[in-house]
């Protein structure tokens, strides 16, 4: 029974459809189960200092994480192992072996390091925190450092995975990540208090690394602990991973300076932020995110074999279905954001007037949905050719923009009545305080979609006319989603004639029944309209994909 088990989550997939499609599924998993710690956080601490202190207490971890554990990334070490697993399988493993030896000595003694100045780099970071909750935070940072070491170690080990084309596992631990989180919360935190929320992410993290150790082993490359690495492909991952990791920290900067902005405005607005990126990352990860994911490993191998149009058409392909589920997506969680937010965190000690600030912000945060998962798609893209400097400039424009907008919005809302009122007025949270946070989501959102429209025009720039076209997928979706965004608000206009909302079930019940009655009339327009892309998704969910043995490009890639 164990070994079918094994078996089955061991099968390679095929296709950038079936395997984007698999992950989707398990994102959505995952994403449940986040929505779920979400809430339990949420009812037990509400928008408040203790969960600020929490989120504030990610930042440094997940900066680490994002910094050096970018040398052990899949998108940087795919290509090399690729090449030298076609060749020669030792050539492979000693190659995995140089870069984890490397990789534990530099994050462990960065590690070391924030351990030690985690007080004085916290009091730089996190102003507005008074010194009993400066010295909380502080001992959740140190104890998180942990996160970014077990996540390093299980990155390089899901890079083997999707070698191989086994992504069930690779989709499986951000779940065991999300369940080691959710149990710090029901059984840590009553018996240690708020630090054993940071235990909780640990053991979250351990368990990412665990479940991926029995499969790398079948494959025989777990690497080992060298003591002379070679240094001469050290520095060729170091070299291309320099701008890609900068990329990435471009982004977390600008979150990060955000967050501290949020903790000098009223208490619980980093928690307002964090919760509502959180809400509105479920649909990027299960679109953006699990079709550039994806993607990468068939982008890399045409473009590395000089099939460039065939990586082309695959670039395109990608982007029309990251078009045509976002744009939906991006409707619904405006139109129905109030219930969204009511739903998965309106409990305990959320209350009314968090909901409503969450809820504005999530609104914020959509309007980039579409750009934040073609710029997903674009940088692998670009990762694929070898070229980093491109996603690196772009990366640092956006973030620029990012910190510039949110904080000249934050001038003008302090300065500008006319267009403070607007804003709450707009989004009904004129009658409650806090709402200067809501400039934050906003300006993140206008640098994510700066740094969209920049990649798309680059790329365009580099090889001219672009196979296929996106055209009818963006007429299509965005005029079903309008039809559908309409149908929904007017569902829900009737439906509270007859469905009450003082109860969980009565908000779940209006906002899923109009959503679904909305959701029909948006297929109904797409089939009017003759859309393709429902016709290759049917497709693609007749399919037994787990049969099949190599991933390759789809059929109607030319």
């Amino acid at each position: 029974m164990v070994s079918k088990f094994i078996s089955f989550f061991n099968k390679e997939i095929n296709g950038v459809h079936q395997a984007a499609f698999t992950l989707a599924v398990f994102a959505i998993l995952s994403q449940l189960l986040g929505l779920f710690r979400d809430r339990l956080l949420a009812s037990v601490f509400g928008a408040g200092k203790e969960l600020d202190i929490y989120y504030a207490a990610f930042r440094i971890p997940d900066f680490l994480f994002v910094t050096i554990g970018s040398l052990v990334s899949a998108s940087v070490i795919i290509p090399f192992l690729v090449d030298r697993l076609n060749n020669d399988f030792q050539k492979g493993k000693d190659f995995l072996s140089s870069i984890f030896s490397f990789f534990l000595v530099v994050i462990v003694g960065a590690g070391v390091l924030i351990f030690f100045t985690a007080p004085f780099l916290l009091s730089v970071l996190f102003p507005g925190f008074s010194e009993l909750s400066a010295e909380k935070l502080i001992t959740l940072t140190r104890v998180m450092l942990l996160s970014p070491i077990l996540l390093g170690i299980s990155g390089l080990y899901s890079s083997i995975m999707q070698t191989h084309n086994r992504f069930f596992v690779y989709a499986v631990s951000p779940l065991l990540y999300n369940a080691g989180i959710i149990l710090g919360i029901v059984l840590l935190v009553p018996a240690l208090g708020l630090v054993g929320l940071a235990w909780g992410v640990a053991l979250g993290a351990l368990l990412h690394f665990l479940i991926q150790v029995q499969f790398v082993a079948k494959t025989k490359l777990i690497p080992r602990f060298v003591f002379n690495p070679d240094w001469q492909i050290i520095k060729k991952v170091a070299l291309l991973s320099v701008p890609r990791t900068l990329s990435l920290s471009f982004h977390h900067i600008a979150v990060l300076i955000l967050l501290a902005s949020a903790s000098l405005m009223a208490v619980g607005s980093i928690s307002i932020f964090s919760l509502s990126f959180n809400l509105q990352s479920v649909p990027l990860s299960i679109i953006g995110v699990s079709y550039s994911l994806a993607a990468f490993p068939t982008l890399s191998r045409l473009y590395s074999s000089g099939e460039v149009q065939k990586f082309l058409g695959q670039i395109v392909l990608s982007a029309r279905h990251i078009i045509f589920w976002s744009i939906p997506f991006t409707v619904i969680f405006i139109v129905l954001r109030a219930h969204i937010v009511r739903v998965v965190l309106g409990a305990g000690q959320f209350d009314w007037t968090d909901t409503r600030l969450a809820a504005a912000a999530v609104a914020l945060f959509s309007f980039s949905l579409v750009f934040n998962g073609l710029v997903l798609l674009f940088t692998r893209g670009f990762y694929a050719m070898g070229k980093t400097k491109i996603p690196f400039i772009t990366g640092l424009v956006s973030a620029a923009v990012i910190i510039l907008s949110s904080w000249l919005l934050g001038l003008a809302f302090s300065n500008i009545p006319t267009f403070q009122y607007f804003i709450e007025v707009l989004f009904k949270v004129s009658d409650i305080s806090g709402t200067e946070i809501l400039m934050l989501p906003l300006g993140f959102s206008i640098g994510v979609i700066i740094n969209g429209l920049i990649l798309w025009s680059v790329f365009k720039k580099q090889f001219g006319r672009l196979p296929g076209s996106i055209g009818d997928t963006l007429f299509q979706s965005l005029s079903a989603s309008i039809i559908m965004g309409f149908i929904i608000f007017v569902s829900l206009r009737l439906l509270d004639n007859f469905i009450t909302l003082d109860t969980f079930w009565g908000v779940l019940t209006q906002g899923l029944l109009s959503g679904i009655i909305g959701i029909i009339a948006g297929i109904v327009m797409l089939r009017v309209l003759n859309n393709r892309e429902i016709s290759e998704i049917w497709k693609t969910l007749h399919q037994k994909f787990w049969k099949s043995k190599v991933i390759g490009p789809d059929p109607e890639v030319t």
